[in-house]
This record gives C-alpha cells, structure tokens and sequence, in this order.
C-alpha cells in the first residue's frame, strides 16, 4: 500500500464541480439504511438534475451484523466500482453509523488512484473514508450531509450549502453560522482536514495514519460522546503527536454529548494549550444545520478577540 506523507500540508486534486445530468452513484460504506429515506434523498438528487444511481448493495444488511450494511467486501466493491466507472462524477455515501474502519484496507488504492478525483460527500463514520482519500489517493473531498440522514431531508440551508458547493462552489467559499464564536483568538492558514473527531483519534493509531498536523487547519465534531470520553479522545490525539503543529482548530456540533456548558471547557482545556485560534460552534456536523466543509483545500480561519464574525474562509473553491 503506498501512502503519502501523512501531513495536511498540500493541497489535495480537487475534482470537477457537477452540472446538470451529472451521473452520481450512492453507496453504504457503513452502516444500514432505511429504504424510505435513501429513496426520499435520491428524489432530492434528481430535483438538482443529478442523475442518481444506487449501488447494488446499499439496502444490504449484514447475515450476522446487524449494525452493518452488509459484508465488508460488498460495500468496499460497491465504492470501487462506483469510483472507477468513468461515467459517474460523484460519489455520495447514504449515511454514516460503523464499519468504514473494517472496509477500508479491502479497497484498491491504486485503481482508485488511477481513476482520478471525483466528488466524494460524507461525514461521520465517512471521516475513515476523507482520511484514506487525502493520504492514499491525494484527493480533496467534501465533509457534508449524506443523502439518506435526517438533516439532508429535513433542513433547506444544509441541502443548499451543498447543493452550492456542488455547482456553484466560488459561491460559499466563507463558511460559518451565526453561532460561531471564539474560543482562542488569533488568524490560521492552512489546508483543511478532519471529520468526526472520536474517528480522527482511532485512526491516528492505524498504519498509514497521520503522524503531525504541520500545516493543516482542523476542523472536527462529533456525536453521542459524553466530556470525559470527549476529553479521552482529544488527549489521545494530542499525546499521539498527531496534532503536531496544527494551525487552527474549526469545532462543529456536539450533538448529544452533554451540555455544551460542559464541553466547552473539555474544548478549552486541551486545545487552548496548543496556543492557536480555536472557533466553536462554526456550524457542521452532526447539528440541526450542517454546512459542507471542504477538505483538503488551503483555508483561513479567523478568531477575533473582539467578539466580531468568527469564519472559515476557502481560498479554492471545492471544486474545479
């Protein structure tokens, strides 16, 4: 297997912005996924004048494992065969939940590199699939809503961030929600890198896994992960090293993990040593509003001292 240096220092191949009758396909790299929804998102695909193709195993479930959506093998065929098939631009992944970990070795790097960069949306659980997509193959992807999750269905400025991101990426290059605030002052540049943040940790001890952060700007969220596991998580990272010369650190939602009164000072206490701008509460993620965050991109993040806007600002557009 062969891996690039597992630093977010360069920029990434960025892959073409869709248009109308772009071919996209919808695969299930991790877990499960409810037929009425996945059929509710494709509807919303067409309506952008997508044209939308589901893989054939994503109404799959495991013979055994129920909280998988179907054998590893079949979801990891799924994603090859989607990602090397010249005809479709974009890769859309149906929902997160668990098993990108177990899937992610079985994938033909080298085919995948071969066939280029293409769109590739997700969160969650996809953060094992952005890490392997910047350090195997060297491609930007987006950090964005999947199409069968109750936020993409239900929330209009979560559909229309990256409904923009996907055709009209120059439009959206400053991100950030009215709830942005600062946590640490101070300005970053950097390229983007990150995910779900419990992700990031467990895949830092992995081989191929980044060993520093020099040059990167990281933006991380996560959900259903109490202060003390958070807490956990963050000191694995930082004694790991993988944080390493990190820029700035963009934190999005925190969706069930306790009261954000008490994440905040989980959030305080072990980035703010680092001694770089952290923002909080930018808005992505698991929250009630999810932007689409480019990864892989040069950025800039700015934390005011004064309470003024907090923003992460795209210097690429997304897409070519």
């Amino acid at each position: 297997m062969t891996l690039r240096d597992p630093a977010p220092a360069t920029a990434l191949a960025r892959p073409a912005r869709l248009r109308p009758g772009s071919r996209v396909a919808v695969v299930a790299p991790s877990g499960p996924v409810p037929a009425d929804r996945l059929e509710e998102g494709v509807a919303i695909l067409r309506d952008w004048g997508l044209d939308p193709v589901v893989a054939p195993h994503v109404l799959s479930a495991h013979p055994e494992l129920d909280h998988l959506a179907g054998a590893d093998e079949d979801r990891a065929a799924d994603l090859r065969a989607a990602w090397c098939d010249p005809s479709v631009e974009a890769v859309f992944c149906a929902r997160g939940g668990y098993g990108a970990h177990r899937m992610v070795d079985l994938l033909d790097w080298a085919a995948i590199r071969a066939a280029g960069p293409k769109v590739f949306v997700g969160y969650s659980d996809i953060t094992v699939l952005h890490e392997a997509f910047a350090l195997r193959a060297g491609f930007a992807t987006l950090h964005g809503p999947m199409v069968a999750t109750e936020t993409f269905l239900k929330d209009e400025p979560t559909r229309e961030h990256l409904r923009a991101t996907l055709f009209e990426p120059e439009t959206v290059l400053t991100l950030g929600l009215d709830t942005a605030r600062t946590l640490v002052p101070g300005r970053a540049e950097g390229v983007l890198y990150g995910g779900c943040v419990s992700l990031l940790a467990a895949d830092a001890s992995t081989p191929g896994g980044r060993t520093h952060a020099r040059g990167g700007l990281l933006a991380i969220e996560d959900t259903g992960e109490e202060p003390y596991r958070l807490d956990g998580i963050l000191t694995r990272l930082l004694r790991s090293g993988a944080l390493t010369g990190v820029a700035g650190v963009a934190c999005g939602s925190w969706q069930l993990c306790g009261p954000y009164e008490k994440i905040r000072p989980v959030l305080a206490d072990r980035l703010g040593a680092l001694g770089i701008p952290v923002v909080e509460e930018l808005g992505f993620g698991h929250g009630p509003t999810s932007l689409t965050i480019p990864l892989g991109v040069p950025a800039v993040l700015d934390a005011p001292a004064d309470g003024g806007r907090c923003t992460l600002t795209v210097r690429t557009p997304a897409l070519r």
